[in-house]
This record gives structure tokens, C-alpha cells and sequence, in this order.
């Protein structure tokens, strides 16, 4: 969204209010804010309750009961940890690494290329998952999350595309069968240090499950124990894809080396986004800065 310093001179008494009443209460995107409650309220009252819930300080995406993420609507229930807009240069990032393994050298007479499985772990919502299937079309979608709230509200869109989603820690709860066929592993990791939990919003601190937060001491604790596990569960040429800020990817793409993937880390000026990613093979060590004309990766240089 983008801040709205004044509705339009013909916006009706009712949305001037609600707008007023929002910027009283700090909503920054009060206009924007003010338009979706009003379109979202099946009625006057659901509307009153629903406005009393967002003034106290509850996520717009609660109270909706959605969140945007690449352009679509994610079903998001209470304390679920609500996706970012950064995370969509993730899904970028694992589309255009699905892609160009499609576009690969193939053999004549060959049998068709199977359809790429993805594990989306640490799955909250099933965001990433949902929208590389609407990105890419025909994969094998499997998510996983500890957090039984996060579970059931991710088999609501999981399921939806034609995936599945397990319960339990990490791969624990993961069929055998899944172990090898990994093409693309996005595991947006809880990365907050233990300790910068309190300087986070009071919307991310207050109302989401410090599971889908809190990453230990420097941030790493989840990521180091994925990067531990990811290379049996990868398929040859598959990929292991986690955000993390700056300063945590070098030792998070040590991590990743001591575990016997390949890593480069990406930049995103335009998410303000940083990716560590760890590939089976065919992945050159690096980094580099993307920015929003930046070719796929894999594309010819």
C-alpha cells in the first residue's frame, strides 16, 4: 500500500470517518485501509467490529482475514504469521530457478521432465507455496509447520492448488517418499535473534505466534538445522531458498556449505530482500545485487 494523505473530495460521509477514525488510531494506509474494510463489511455492524478490532491494534490482515501476497488474496487466520512483501522475491527467485530448469537441454526421444516437486517449510499460511503454484503452473506442492494453527490454516489454500500439508517440526512429519524428489525447498525460517523480538512492530510482536519469529540467539537456530537436514531431501540440481537479513547470510551460506550445497547469496533493492541459496550442483558461489530489470536466475549472461 501506499499512504493516503486525503480522500477525494466526493468520498461519502461514511468513508471520511472511518478514514479520520483510522488516523486517529496511527493506521498509517488509513484511505486504503478504510476502502477494503468498507468493501469486506457484510453490514453496518459487522463493519463497527470489525473497524473496533483493527483500532485496537489488530493486524488488517486478521481482520480481513486475508493477506495480499503477489497478487493474490491468502486466507490468514488469527496469531498466523502474516506474509510479507519481501518473501514474494523469494517466490520470484524459485520461479525463475523452476523455469529455467525447464528450459534446460533435453535428450530426443526422452520421456517428459516430471513435475517439480516443492516443499514450502516453516509454511504459515502456505503463502510461498500458493503463489509459486499460481506462478508456475503444474507442480507438486507439499508444506510443512509445526504451529497446528498454522497447519489448518494453510491446508485452506494449500489444499486448494492441489497440495498437501504436514504437521510436526521441519522434516520430521514429511513422507520417506518426498526424500531426493525436492526440487525447490523455500523455508522462510523464523530469522529474528531472540533478543530484537521487542523491537519488532507491536503488530508482528503482539498478535503472531513467537514460533514464526523468534530464530535464537543470532537468528540461525531453524535455518542451521534446515541447511542440516536439505540435502537428502533435494533432488540433483534442486534448491534450498531462505531470507535472512545482511549480515546473517555469510554464516548462513557457511551453513549451508558445510552441509553439501552450493551457496550464492541474492539482494533485492526493490523487496529489500535478501536470499541465501543452496543448490545440489550447477550453482556458482557468489553474490550478487538484483534489481527490478534483473534477469531469471539461470539465464545466459
Amino acid at each position: 500500500m501506499s499512504a493516503s494523505p486525503s480522500v477525494s473530495p466526493g468520498a461519502s460521509a461514511a468513508l471520511v470517518a472511518l478514514v479520520a477514525r483510522l488516523r486517529a488510531a496511527g493506521c498509517v494506509f488509513a484511505e486504503d485501509e478504510a476502502r477494503l474494510l468498507l468493501s469486506a463489511a457484510p453490514d453496518p455492524a459487522a463493519l463497527d467490529a470489525m473497524v473496533d478490532r483493527r483500532v485496537a491494534g489488530v493486524p488488517l490482515e486478521y481482520v480481513l482475514g486475508w493477506a495480499e501476497f503477489c497478487g493474490l488474496r491468502i486466507a490468514v487466520d488469527t496469531a498466523v504469521f502474516v506474509p510479507r512483501r519481501r518473501t514474494e522475491f523469494l517466490v520470484r527467485e524459485a520461479a525463475a530457478l523452476l523455469r529455467a530448469a525447464d528450459d534446460g537441454p533435453g535428450t530426443p526421444g526422452a520421456p517428459a521432465v516430471r513435475t517439480p516437486v516443492v516443499l514450502d517449510m516453516c509454511c504459515g499460511s502456505g503463502a510461498i507455496g500458493v503463489a509459486l503454484a499460481a506462478t508456475v503452473g503444474d507442480i507438486d506442492l507439499y508444506g510443512a509447520d509445526v504451529d497446528p494453527a498454522a497447519v489448518r490454516c494453510a491446508r485452506r489454500n494449500v489444499e486448494a492448488v492441489g497440495g498437501r500439508v504436514f504437521s510436526g517440526d521441519l522434516f520430521a512429519p514429511l513422507p520417506a517418499t518426498l526424500r531426493g524428489r525436492v526440487d525447490i525447498l523455500a523455508a522462510n525460517a523464523p530469522y529474528v535473534p531472540t533478543d530484537a523480538i521487542g523491537m519488532m512492530p507491536p503488530e508482528a510482536r503482539l498478535h503472531e505466534r513467537l514460533v514464526a519469529l523468534d530464530g535464537g540467539p543470532d537468528g540461525l537456530d531453524v535455518v542451521r538445522r534446515v541447511a542440516a537436514q536439505a540435502r537428502e531431501w533435494l533432488a540433483p540440481g534442486g534448491h534450498l531458498l531462505v531470507e535472512a537479513n545482511e549480515r546473517q547470510a555469510p554464516p548462513a551460506a557457511e551453513s549451508f556449505a558445510r552441509n553439501g550445497l552450493t551457496p550464492r547469496v541474492v539482494h533485492s533493492e526493490e523487496f529489500g530482500a535478501t536470499l541465501v541459496v543452496g543448490s545440489v550442483v550447477g550453482t556458482v558461489v557468489g553474490t550478487r545485487r538484483a534489481g527490478p530489470g534483473d534477469r531469471p536466475a539461470g539465464a545466459p549472461a
